[in-house]
C-alpha cells in the first residue's frame, strides 16, 4: 500500500483540467458492485421458494354452452324461387318472423287452386266409399234373407218327406193286406173247384169265386204300384231336398262373393282416401313452407343466398342467424399429452381478444384483465386438429364476463394445476418432466393420499 499523504490539493488546483487527476480518484465502485450482486443473488436465491401455480396454456373461441344457442343455418325445406325479402343483415327477428318468401319450381305444384281440387277428389272418393259401405249392409241383409229361407225350404222339404214316409207306412199296410186277400182268394178257389168237382156247388159259385180273385189280385197290384210310387216321391223329396240345399248354398256363396267384391273395392278406396287426405296435407304444409320464418329469437347476421329470382334446392342454406339469449363458454383445445391433467370442475384463467389484461400465468392472484371458469365437458374423441376439445363454463364466484364479449372471439386459456415452488417449476422444465397431477382421495383424511 502506498503511504498517500494527507496534504490535498483539491481547492488550489483546477483538477477538472488535467486527466490524469480523474485516472487516479477512488470512486469506491468494486465495493458497491460486489454488494450489488450479493443483494441480488440472495433475491434470486429468495425467488426461488416463492410459490408458483402450474399451468397449461391453450388458445379456444368463444362459444354458447348450450347447442341451440350457437349461430345457425336457415335453410330451405322446399326447392323454390326467391320472390320477396322481409330482413336485411343486423335486423333482430322473434321466432316465427317471415324472413322471406319463395315461390315454386316443380309443375307439379303450379295449380293454384291445388288444396281445393284435392279436397274435391277426398269429397267424391268418400261418397265413393260411403256407396260401398250401403252395398255391403244389402248384401248382409240378402244373406240373411237366403238364410231364414233356406231355413223354411229345408223345414218344408222334410215335412213333406215325413209325409211321404207315413204314406208308405199306409201303403205298405195296404199292400201286405191285399197279399192276405190275394192268398185266402186262392185258398178258397181251390176249395170251391174241389166242391164243384164234388158236385156240391154249382158253376155259378165257382165263377163268383175266381171273379173275386181277379178282383183280390187287382187289388194286390195297385197296392203294390201305390206302394211303389210313394217310394218314389220319397226318393223325388229327398233329391229335391238336396237341390234346395245346392241352389241356396249357390245363392249365397254368390252373394257372399259380391260382398267380398265390395268390401275389397272399400277397402282399396279407403286406401286411396287415406293417401290422397296425406296428400291433401303434404300440399297444405307445403304451402306453408313457402314463407321461411326465423326458428327462435335472433339476429340476421348473414345471408348466404341473395337476390330476386334466384333458384334454390331442398335443404339449402338461406342465411344465418345468432339467438339473442345465449350462455357463453370457451372452446379449448388441449394436446392429448396435457389431457389426463384436465378433470371436470378445474379453475381455468382467459385472456379474451379485445381486453387489455396482464396476466402472470404462475400468480393468477397478480393477473389484471383476466376472467375465470371451470370445465364443464371434456370430448372423449380428439377433433379434425388432433386435440381433445374442453368445454369451460363462467365461474359463477369470479368475475362477471364482459358483456361485449361475442361468440366466435379469441381467448387465450390457462389451465390451473397445482402449487410449486419455482425452482421446482425450473427443474421440471429443464428435464422434460410432465407437470403434477394430484387429486385428493379423502379430503376428510388429514395425511390425504395423492396419485
Amino acid at each position: 500500500m502506498l503511504n498517500i499523504s494527507p496534504n490535498k490539493i483539491e481547492g488550489k488546483v483546477e483538477t477538472s483540467k488535467f486527466r490524469s487527476f480523474a485516472m487516479v480518484r477512488d470512486y469506491h465502485a468494486g465495493k458497491t458492485f460486489t454488494r450489488l450482486i450479493v443483494i441480488f443473488f440472495v433475491l434470486f436465491i429468495l425467488a426461488l421458494f416463492l410459490p408458483w401455480t402450474q399451468n397449461i396454456r391453450s388458445m379456444g373461441v368463444v362459444t354458447t354452452l348450450k347447442p341451440d344457442q350457437r349461430p345457425q343455418t336457415v335453410n330451405s325445406v322446399i326447392s323454390g324461387r326467391i320472390e320477396k325479402w322481409y330482413v336485411r343483415e343486423g335486423n333482430y327477428v322473434n321466432k316465427g318472423d317471415t324472413i322471406l318468401y319463395i315461390s315454386e319450381v316443380k309443375d307439379d305444384y303450379f295449380d293454384p287452386e291445388l288444396l281445393s281440387r284435392t279436397k274435391e277428389q277426398i269429397t267424391s272418393k268418400s261418397s265413393s266409399l260411403n256407396s260401398y259401405s250401403e252395398k255391403i249392409n244389402a248384401l248382409d241383409n240378402q244373406i240373411e234373407a237366403l238364410l231364414k229361407t233356406k231355413e223354411l225350404k229345408l223345414e218344408q222339404a222334410e215335412n213333406y218327406i215325413r209325409q211321404i214316409e207315413l204314406k208308405i207306412q199306409s201303403d205298405s199296410i195296404d199292400f201286405q193286406a191285399s197279399k192276405t186277400n190275394y192268398s185266402i182268394a186262392e185258398n178258397q178257389l181251390k176249395r170251391m173247384e174241389q166242391l164243384y168237382e164234388s158236385g156240391l156247388k154249382s158253376l155259378t159259385d165257382l165263377e163268383s169265386t175266381r171273379l173275386k180273385l181277379q178282383e183280390t189280385q187287382a187289388k194286390r197290384i195297385s197296392a203294390e204300384n201305390k206302394l211303389l210310387s210313394s217310394r218314389n216321391e220319397l226318393i223325388n223329396a229327398q233329391v229335391e231336398v238336396n237341390s234346395v240345399e245346392n241352389q241356396y248354398q249357390d245363392k249365397l256363396s254368390k252373394t257372399e262373393s259380391d260382398k267380398y267384391t265390395a268390401m275389397s273395392n272399400k277397402f282399396d278406396t279407403e286406401a286411396t282416401v287415406s293417401k290422397m287426405e296425406n296428400q291433401y296435407k303434404n300440399y297444405s304444409v307445403r304451402m306453408g313452407m313457402h314463407y321461411i320464418t326465423a326458428p327462435q329469437n335472433g339476429y340476421i347476421t348473414e345471408t348466404i343466398k341473395s337476390g330476386i329470382g334466384e333458384t334454390l334446392k331442398e335443404g339449402e342454406q338461406l342465411l344465418t342467424i345468432m339467438p339473442s339469449d345465449y350462455d357463453l363458454a370457451v372452446s379449448l383445445y388441449i394436446k392429448p399429452m396435457d389431457l389426463p391433467l384436465i378433470r371436470e370442475g378445474q379453475p381455468i384463467r382467459f385472456i379474451f381478444d379485445g381486453w387489455p389484461s396482464i396476466a402472470f400465468s404462475g400468480w393468477p392472484n397478480l393477473s389484471y384483465g383476466t376472467f375465470g371458469g371451470n370445465v364443464v365437458a371434456i370430448d372423449n374423441f380428439t377433433s379434425a386438429n388432433g386435440q381433445y376439445r374442453v368445454l369451460v363454463a363462467p365461474d359463477p364466484s369470479d368475475e362477471p364476463w364482459p358483456e361485449g364479449l361475442r361468440v366466435g372471439s379469441g381467448a387465450n386459456g390457462m389451465a390451473l394445476l397445482k402449487d410449486v415452488p419455482i425452482w421446482y417449476e425450473l427443474w421440471r422444465k429443464l428435464n422434460g418432466f410432465p407437470a403434477d397431477y394430484y387429486v385428493a382421495e379423502n379430503s376428510t383424511d388429514k395425511g390425504s393420499k395423492k396419485k
